[in-house]
């Protein structure tokens, strides 16, 4: 091991996501007999069910039958994967160059526990991933920082030795108040959206490299502690 951790969010970075989250959004509301469009998906992309549930429905449901809702929902969202599993382009490659160059590698996502292990079942080379967090093991989705942090604390590694890929800003601002190396993948938002916090911003997981992200890290650690006071 080479001391340091890269830790991906999972929809939009690991899986391309976006139309199989949106399409079970769809379905399950329909069902309700509630409406949503895709303004309300994107201005809630990267939360979680029960979180955007009450953001865009506030008091139409109980604790239950939000439950209830988010367990439709989430089902509806992997029988898509099963059909046909959209791994993000170039993932495979990149999770065995970063493990033969020694990271730790660990998913760090607000999905349900049933979605984050079947996408590391799906995904090229995902028995690299070693460590895993979903929605199950916290209590505040981003951009709070805790699931990263639950993740470098699963890795022994401190947060400063740590990598995020993320595509979307709360996961950007939630790295960097974790402390961590802030890496942005364009796709689900624009390059200036994502430009504003994150260390480095790339268009696909193919411009990232074992080196550049090495690089990242260390020069982050260094602007840190340029940073604190003496």
């Amino acid at each position: 091991m080479n001391g340091y951790g890269v830790i991906f969010d999972m929809d939009g970075v690991l899986v391309d996501s976006y139309q199989a989250h949106y399409h079970s959004w769809l379905q399950t509301a329909q069902r309700y007999g509630l409406s949503m469009n895709e303004t309300d998906f994107k201005r809630t992309f990267g939360r979680t069910s029960r979180e955007i549930i009450g953001q865009l429905w506030p008091g139409r449901f109980n604790d239950q039958q939000i439950r209830e809702f988010d367990a439709i929902k989430e089902k509806a969202y992997r029988d898509v994967l099963l059909r046909q599993f959209p791994a993000m382009d170039g993932v495979g490659e990149l999770l065995e160059q970063l493990a033969r160059a020694g990271f730790a590698l660990a998913i760090g996502s607000s999905g349900p526990p049933e979605n984050v292990a079947l996408a590391r079942r799906l995904l090229p080379n995902g028995d690299l991933i070693g460590v895993t967090v979903d929605g199950s093991e916290v209590q505040h989705g981003k951009p709070d920082p805790q699931v990263f942090l639950t993740a470098a604390r699963k890795l022994s590694l401190p947060p400063g030795c740590c990598a995020v890929v993320e595509d979307a800003p709360v996961g950007i601002e939630a790295a960097r108040r974790a402390g961590m190396t802030a890496i942005a993948i364009t796709g689900t938002v624009g390059r200036d959206a994502l430009a504003r916090r994150a260390h480095i911003v790339v268009d696909s997981l193919r411009q990232l490299t074992p080196k550049l992200i090495e690089d990242a890290i260390r020069t982050a650690g260094q602007a840190l502690a340029a940073q604190s006071p003496k």
